[in-house]
């Protein structure tokens, strides 16, 4: 169980806003936040205190107007911190060796491998084919409906009809080196992880690390994190934080990645 860090960037600028809300028309968003430091800044920030694995995330879509000021923000802060980071936003095949080169230890990705609302295996195989398993991310965030979880794509817009369960994450596992999860309905409101789904990520039994994000919103929270994901989960926290106008000192979080294995560990028996 390990705190990874995020840097989400959205109109050129790193920005923490209310997931469920961002929009491709008018590149719009519920904001909670919005710096006035540049991404390069958090990445030298998380390479001092040597926390590994973090996330850039473009949110705007290619075709945005916004989206070079966005990728120039990203690759600085790939630069800053090389191999310390991963990235994700419009990720394919054709581009995917690009953020590598620009500094980026994995590749995460989304709506490229769900197209039309299913996996799309032949991009997922030319995606591994380009960049190798070892260093893609699959992005398979989701939010929920009657029957379960489904992923969701084009920045948390579109339902697909995959749903997310052991069956899922074992296809999926043979290609990618790591899954990132956001519980889009909690995303950005602080009010605490989404149980079930922490609970359903912890209970499958693969070879893949899983990193959780979404409504963790106090060291309480983290606490009840780790009791209910066994310690077998890796998480994010973004709006909460106070280096994004939250109320939890990065400082103790960051420091407590030593701290939260044992923790972790206690919890679980």
């Amino acid at each position: 169980m390990r705190f990874r860090p995020c840097i989400d960037i959205h109109n050129g600028a790193v920005k923490q806003i209310v997931g469920g809300s961002l929009k491709d028309e008018g590149d719009a968003a519920l904001e909670n936040f919005v710096s006035t430091k540049d991404a390069d800044y958090y990445a030298r920030m998380y390479q001092r205190d040597a926390l590994i694995g973090g996330h850039v995330i473009l949110l705007n879509p290619v075709s945005s107007d916004y989206y070079e000021a966005t990728r120039r923000q990203a690759y600085a802060a790939l630069s800053a911190y090389p191999q310390g980071m991963q990235a994700g936003g419009g990720i394919t095949a054709d581009n995917a060796a690009e953020f590598l080169e620009a500094g980026a230890s994995h590749v995460i990705v989304t709506s490229y491998v769900f197209r039309d609302g299913k996996i799309s295996w032949e991009n997922l195989e030319r995606l591994v084919h380009a960049v190798g398993k070892e260093h893609v991310t699959l992005d398979v965030s989701c939010r929920k409906k009657e029957d379960g979880y489904y992923v969701v794509t084009d920045r948390w817009q579109k339902f697909t009809d995959v749903r997310l369960n052991d069956r899922a994450l074992n296809d999926l596992a043979g290609y990618c080196d790591e899954f990132l999860v956001h519980g889009v309905d909690v995303e950005g409101k602080i009010s605490g992880a989404a149980e079930e789904l922490v609970r359903l990520l912890a209970a499958w039994d693969g070879a893949a690390a899983v990193t959780y994000a979404g409504g963790i919103g106090s060291m309480e929270d983290v606490r009840r994190f780790a009791e209910i994901s066994q310690g077998r989960l890796d998480f994010t926290i973004g709006s909460a934080l106070d280096i994004f106008g939250g109320t939890i000192p990065y400082a103790e979080v960051a420091g407590a990645n030593k701290a939260l294995l044992p923790l972790a560990s206690e919890l679980a028996v």
